[in-house]
């Protein structure tokens, strides 16, 4: 089993940055992928970024050039740095991690992007 616990959602105006973090916890050594997913009411999961444990990336088009993602294996953690957000990336953040033949969920933690 791995753990996943989000921090660092929050409210912020248009233009602004958020940090949000993701702690590991459990059989770490397993996970073979993380990422980050975002839900509004009535749509969706999706996609905003991944990363592997070596470390390549990956990310949303709606996202590119804004949101950085990174991992430390020696910490257990996740984050992902969220610049010059938008109203349109006010939504449920939820950190996943993939092992083999499981997939693993966050609780979710909330951002909003108003003025």
């Amino acid at each position: 089993q791995v753990q996943l616990v989000e921090s660092g959602g929050g409210l912020v105006q248009p233009g602004g940055s958020l940090r949000l973090s993701c702690a590991a916890s459990g059989r770490v050594f397993s996970i073979i992928v993380m990422g980050w997913y975002r839900q509004t009411p009535g749509k969706q999961r999706e996609l905003v970024a991944t990363i592997t444990s070596g470390g390549n990336t990956n990310y949303a088009d709606s996202v590119k050039g804004r949101f950085t993602i990174s991992r430390s294996s020696a910490e257990n953690t996740m984050n992902l740095q969220m610049n010059s957000l938008k109203p349109e990336d006010t939504a449920v953040y939820y950190c996943n991690a993939l092992s083999t033949g499981f997939n693993y969920w966050g609780q979710g933690t909330q951002v909003t992007v108003s003025s």
